[in-house]
């Protein structure tokens, strides 16, 4: 670990007691570690919205699997881009929908441009995509 460096920050009263709560129902032991999570998160996400380059991530999305050839859909846009899924997951949640996460590995915006497509597609409820990078 490197250096620590102590600084002060000021905040209004409600707004610390907020995060207090915050940190104590997420489990931190203290203020400090709870913001540098909230740091590295807010620097990841910007350096994964801004990048071009290569990053890892999960797609998350939720369907109605009678919607009319939706699946094999979805799995034949899966299969094009098959160099950068490394893995997914299909749970049936009920009679009607399906969850489907999917492990991406590859260049932001190829996996952004998917994705962006894989959500729009007729039938799926919900989706979201979120990006991490090793060297962050």
């Amino acid at each position: 670990m490197t250096k620590l460096t102590r600084f002060g920050v000021s905040l209004d009263q409600t707004l610390l007691d907020e995060f207090d709560t915050y940190c104590k129902d997420q489990c931190y032991n203290n203020r400090s570690e709870a913001l540098r999570d909230l740091i590295r998160a807010a620097l990841i996400q910007k350096k994964c919205e801004n990048s071009q380059g290569e990053v890892a991530g999960t797609l998350t999305i939720m369907y109605n699997h009678h919607e009319s050839s939706l699946a094999k859909k979805i799995t034949s846009i899966q299969h094009d881009i098959h160099h950068i899924v490394s893995s997914t997951l299909h749970v049936h949640l009920d009679h009607d929908n399906c969850l489907e996460v999917l492990v991406l590995k590859g260049n932001a915006d190829i996996i952004k441009k998917v994705s962006a497509q894989i959500i729009s597609t007729k039938g799926v409820k919900h989706g979201q995509l979120i990006l991490t990078s090793s060297d962050s």
